[in-house]
């Protein structure tokens, strides 16, 4: 949905029930240009910082064997 910013700043708190209701995002215009996008709030969920990853990752075969390979650094 679009609305004017005038329309909007009239109607502002039953256009803000409307989104909550509907889920519908509004964008705000000024002179037929979008300023603005009223969303709905959502709570994100609330995720550890430690071990977000866990089992994400598969290793396979041995990660700590030699590639027997010389390195510039070696040099």
């Amino acid at each position: 949905m679009r609305l004017s910013a005038a329309e909007f700043k009239s109607k502002c708190l039953r256009i803000m029930d409307e989104v909550n209701s509907t889920h519908e995002e509004v964008v705000i215009t000024k002179h037929g240009k979008p300023v603005a996008k009223l969303v709905p709030y959502s709570e994100k969920p609330n995720k550890a910082f430690f071990g977000y990853m866990k089992n994400s990752v598969k290793i396979t075969g041995d990660i700590t064997e030699s590639l027997n390979e010389s390195w510039d650094a070696e040099n």
